[in-house]
């Protein structure tokens, strides 16, 4: 053997034993993924998802992992973006992730599950509302929050039989999240004889309300819904304030985020928001809490406890079909009742849900929010 012909055989060797090693670490571990906004405006809400999903990996791995096998987090940012999210769900069929917790907005979600059904992953969203995503009869899309068909009829149900306003408008962003819930709120108020005087669309990004404003105060309204996210409800509640609009609002939990204080400051004082339940709160989850407080996080976002649900469930998934064939953990997870942070869990036929209920807050200034729901 010549000297070119031994330093062959020595890089194939290596190249061997790269490959079992790469091969071992994958067979002894089981890769989660975790998709949604690193970047972007709404990065708040993935910062919530990005927690709790890791800080249940960290638990469940400190617990002795699934079946003997450690979890690993593969993070992913789609920005909530759909075009990027389709990216990132090529991604992680391509580094071979066959569970996700994500992705967050629902607009990019939807796109991102065709490729999840088509390649054979799980996915989990523990914060995308949309009915759309969980209607198409696929059966390795589930999720660990409610939909907007039950959120919408919540928000509109209070506003009627509680608040009782004169005169209504219902605004969204004219995205798929924003203008479905918005949808399901004006349709709630007028089947329980509320008229909704003003239905419009905004465009999210937009920094200047003024015209819509304006609109409002002609049709004397004292009471707006928005349907869409934070940093536009923001900015219309404090520009509303100033230019003398005297009217209460109402928003789902994309607008749930301490952020929409510092935007609005105290414009934001009184704002009702549809949340999950405050599962932060709950003495079960001190460990968790006390957790994540320890490493400088904060428990309370309204996604981090269903993330970590999500993560749960993959996981009693698993064990349950004592295999990670997707299929048969699908299966497993359609047949099954878990226990989590966010309750006993089980689902129906879409994946969605069999009971969950939203919660009607009230925002304060400087101070913890208030839950309002009628008792």
């Amino acid at each position: 053997m010549n000297k070119a012909t031994k330093q062959i055989s020595k890089l194939f060797a290596a190249m061997v034993l790269a490959g079992v090693a790469g091969h071992s670490f994958a067979a002894d571990t089981i890769k989660i993924g975790i998709a949604g906004p690193k970047t972007g405006p709404v990065t708040q809400y993935g910062d919530m998802q990005f927690m709790g999903a890791k800080q249940a990996i960290k638990d469940i791995n400190a617990k002795g992992g699934v079946d003997g096998k450690m979890l690993e987090a593969k993070e992913y940012d789609d920005a909530c973006d759909p075009k990027q999210a389709v990216a990132v769900a090529n991604k992680v069929v391509n580094d071979g992730v066959k569970f996700v917790v994500g992705h967050l907005c629902s607009s990019s979600t939807q796109p991102a599950t065709d490729i999840y059904e088509d390649e054979g992953v799980i996915m989990i969203t523990p914060a995308a509302t949309s009915p759309d995503i969980t209607s198409r009869g696929y059966k390795l899309i589930f999720r660990t929050i409610g939909l907007d068909s039950a959120q919408g009829p919540a928000a509109g149900n209070y506003i009627a039989d509680h608040v009782k306003p004169k005169v209504v408008a219902v605004l969204h962003d004219k995205q798929q999240y924003g203008e479905g819930i918005a949808t399901a709120v004006k349709q709630t108020l007028e089947k329980k004889g509320t008229k909704v005087a003003v239905f419009e669309g905004l465009n999210a990004g937009d920094k200047d309300f003024s015209s819509i404003i304006q609109k409002l105060k002609q049709a004397n309204v004292d009471f707006v819904y928005y349907g869409g996210y934070h940093p536009e409800l923001g900015l219309i509640l404090r520009q509303a304030q100033e230019k003398g609009l005297k009217a209460k609002f109402m928003g789902p939990e994309g607008v749930g985020n301490d952020s929409i204080s510092q935007i609005a400051q105290k414009a934001s004082e009184g704002l009702l928001v549809t949340l999950p339940k405050s599962f932060d709160a709950d003495p079960a989850n001190k460990a968790i809490v006390d957790a994540l407080k320890a490493d400088g996080k904060d428990p309370s976002g309204p996604f981090v406890f269903p993330a970590y649900s999500a993560v749960e469930i993959i996981a009693g998934g698993i064990a349950a079909a004592k295999s990670e064939d997707t299929t048969k953990v699908a299966e497993a997870i359609h047949a099954g009742t878990f226990k989590t942070p966010t309750g006993d869990l089980s689902f129906d036929k879409n994946g969605d849900l069999k009971d969950f209920k939203f919660v009607v807050y009230e925002w304060h200034f400087g101070q913890p929010k208030t839950e309002v729901s009628p008792q």
